[in-house]
């Protein structure tokens, strides 16, 4: 497997940023009759950290999700930093191409040692 970083392109401020989850999700249920004091923690997916960048990036993060899926996908490491992952570099390098028709310089890998 090799990885390469995400970066988009800020709305606000036109920088390139990437996502990082700080804290996983907290979940709990409120209850009808009774009341529960369950919560759980669970870190989201790749996918769905992206997603959630929605207004926030210049792109929209479901095309995105659309150019890295044919040959890679998205995951989020533990120090909660958004990484696309291959097989190879020729697919992250054939993901790299397809971002770059797509979003030109708004989207973009960052290969180990670049």
């Amino acid at each position: 497997m090799v990885r390469a970083k995400l970066w988009l392109q800020c709305a606000a401020m036109f920088d390139p940023v990437s996502p990082v989850l700080v804290q996983p999700a907290v979940i709990g249920w409120e209850g009808k009759n009774r009341r529960i004091d369950l919560t759980i923690e669970r870190p989201f997916k790749g996918e769905e950290l992206l997603q959630r960048m929605k207004g926030w990036v210049t792109s929209d993060p479901r095309e995105v999700i659309a150019a890295v899926q044919p040959d890679g996908f998205l995951k989020v490491y533990e120090q909660g930093e958004l990484m696309v992952e291959a097989d190879s570099q020729d697919q992250l390098e054939r993901i790299q191409e397809r971002l770059r028709e797509k979003f030109g310089d708004r989207v973009y890998l960052e290969f180990a040692g670049s």
